[in-house]
């Protein structure tokens, strides 16, 4: 059922507020205008249905990680029964598999004669297996049989005729999970490496991955932040441009950030980060924070950062983020700046937010916006990754229920999604490294945001699930806001529109469709690296690279494969390239806007309150 069906929706005002803590219950009328607030509810709605039925499957996604039993099930009947149907495909797997089996019985035999890899290689983004150790028999055998056995499956679980593309992605990933946890890499025994250092060190990488272990489980269970990430501290070490909170509602804090040119760009740019985690994704440490790159490059930056919602917000929905964040960022920037558009910038989720809010004022005349760049989001949702596989309708109603009891998506679910699409990297290289070999990662700004994770309202996420990856109504023309259909064919706004290469979260051909939805000239850049580390791309960094080109909104139409071979590649990180875009469509510098309008002493100054929540 349909949360909105749930919770059905007034007019006015918003469906429900988020709860303040004393300091924004303090600030609320410090502003000559606060919006209006959204109505608390306390308690459950009393048509809330089969409560004891929602109540079980919360207790059983706390067993499951959150992963709909049923769905699983019904994807693996799904391949099983088409599988069991088709014999022939079944003689074609048994021949894969006798053939494969001969040429590694082979290469058994003559192991000291051939050369490494004669019968498979690791494919190019396996790292596993890259060190020279594992090109050294016997363990050059248990990884080519590891790989034999990797394809082996791959095969058997993909293409068999019948099958939903759907439930064979979701086969293909669970048996690649299953499989990434055998790898030869994951074992003392058969890992080279692990096996050096031990004999080097007289099994000492033991002892300190025995501590390293106990260390990890001990803040588990205190619920602490990985160690290391001491050294970065919000508001000293990383999120530490100077700036001021110039406005406060129950979910944003607008910061202004302070000049550091002598004369600035009379445009103002506008960061709308994802609430999925904290919004100083973009103003980390000094020499890699895209804030203090703005704002020295002669930009008045603002950006809003959201505030961590708890139980008594669960009834917040996704247009509650559009009204009280963007919107209400845009009146207050028009009454510190008036009579200027504003550059809008949306990261992740926030792009999808900012572009259905763009659609929105273009629909009903707001000219506002001057530009809008994108960063990793996405507007269709039809192709979202590996993602998806999360996502169906089993899936989402076991979530719904699992959040219903609580009112919000834990952090650890959202991060143990995330986690399982790099398991590779995330999870057992890290097995390997810390545990095995008793060596400690080097902590990086980059990973303590990444601890730093947020919660996400009930009815928010929910209607996002449905109405965007379920139903994508966004690109199919079907989403409504305050009552009215939107559609990105209004923005004709010039749009700066960045992919990355390797992100598994908002993979770039699904980015790039921005192209034939919105009618507006859109630039797209393709960025080496992934969601996050693509996009945290300083100038100061040299192994950074881009593709870029610029499709007019009455050119024709160019896919993704023929832009790839089209497109310039350059060297260098993507930043002064859009720097140079949103000059070129800025006015001539002038003196630095006040900071803030009216009476803002009772605000914090940067980063503000709501981050620390």
């Amino acid at each position: 059922m349909s949360v909105v069906k749930i919770f059905p929706r007034a007019e006015e005002p918003p469906a429900q507020a988020l709860s303040a803590n004393p300091a924004a219950e303090a600030s609320t009328t410090i502003l000559e205008t606060t919006p209006e607030k959204p109505v608390v509810a306390n308690s459950l709605p009393a048509s809330e249905p089969y409560p004891f039925d929602r109540a079980f499957h919360a207790m059983l996604a706390r067993f499951t990680g959150g992963i709909s039993p049923a769905a699983l099930s019904l994807a693996w009947l799904d391949w099983s029964a088409h599988l069991a149907a088709a014999p022939e495909r079944q003689m074609q797997m048994f021949r894969s598999g006798l053939r494969d089996t001969g040429r590694f019985l082979q290469a058994v035999a003559h192991a000291t004669s051939q050369k490494p890899w004669s019968v498979i290689e690791p494919q190019g983004r396996d790292r596993r297996f890259k060190d020279p150790q594992w090109e050294v028999a016997p363990f050059n055998l248990f990884a080519q049989a590891f790989l034999l056995t990797e394809r082996w499956w791959h095969d058997a679980t993909t293409g068999v005729r019948g099958v939903s593309h759907a439930n064979e992605a979701v086969v293909e990933f669970s048996v690649r999970q299953m499989l990434d946890m055998l790898a030869p890499s994951n074992f003392a025994a058969t890992n080279p490496q692990v096996l050096e250092k031990a004999l080097r060190s007289g099994g000492e990488n033991f002892v300190f991955g025995w501590q390293n272990w106990c260390s990890d489980l001990m803040r588990l269970l205190s619920i602490s932040k990985p160690a290391g990430d001491e050294q970065f501290v919000v508001g000293r070490t990383v999120a530490a441009s100077p700036g001021k909170v110039v406005y406060r509602n129950d979910l944003i804090e607008l910061i202004q950030y302070h000049p550091t040119t002598a004369q600035v760009r009379p445009e103002p740019i506008l960061i709308v980060p994802a609430w999925i985690m904290k919004y100083y994704i973009l103003d980390l440490s000094p020499q890699n924070s895209l804030v203090r790159y703005l704002t020295g490059q002669g930009f008045t930056v603002f950006a809003i950062s959201w505030r961590n919602p708890d139980a008594k917000d669960r009834d917040v929905a996704f247009d509650d983020y559009r009204k009280l964040g963007v919107m209400a960022a845009l009146d207050t920037i028009g009454r510190i700046i008036p009579d200027r558009k504003t550059h809008a910038l949306g990261y992740c989720l926030g792009g999808t937010l900012l572009s259905i809010a763009a659609a929105a004022m273009a629909r009903d005349g707001d000219r506002r916006l001057g530009t809008i760049t994108l960063l990793a989001a996405q507007t269709d949702f039809t192709e979202a990754g590996e993602l998806t596989l999360f996502i169906n309708e089993s899936q989402v109603a076991f979530l719904e229920d699992m959040m219903w009891q609580r009112g919000y998506l834990d952090t650890t679910q959202m991060a143990g999604a995330f986690q399982l699409l790099r398991s590779n990297e995330l999870i057992w290289s890290r097995l390997s490294r810390d545990y095995l070999m008793g060596e400690s990662s080097q902590p990086s700004d980059l990973m303590a945001w990444n601890a730093d994770a947020t919660r996400l309202p009930y009815r928010m996420h929910s209607e996002y699930l449905r109405k965007l990856f379920l139903d994508n109504d966004l690109a199919e023309g079907r989403y409504r806001v305050e009552g009215r259909s939107v559609s990105l064919s209004d923005i004709h706004a010039p749009m700066f529109v960045v992919g990355t290469l390797a992100d598994h979260v908002a993979p770039w051909r699904s980015v790039y469709k921005i192209h034939y939805q919105a009618d507006a000239d859109v630039t797209f850049l393709l960025t080496s690296g992934g969601h996050n580390a693509g996009v945290v791309a300083p100038p100061e960094e040299p192994w950074h690279n881009y593709q870029v080109m610029t499709k007019a909104a009455d050119a024709p139409y160019v896919g993704p494969d023929e832009w790839l071979k089209l497109a310039p590649h350059v060297e260098g990180s993507w930043w002064p390239e859009w720097a140079k875009w949103l000059a070129a469509r800025s006015g001539a510098p002038c003196d630095p806007p006040s900071i803030g309008v009216g009476c803002v002493d009772g605000l914090p100054d940067a980063p503000g309150d709501y981050v620390h929540t």
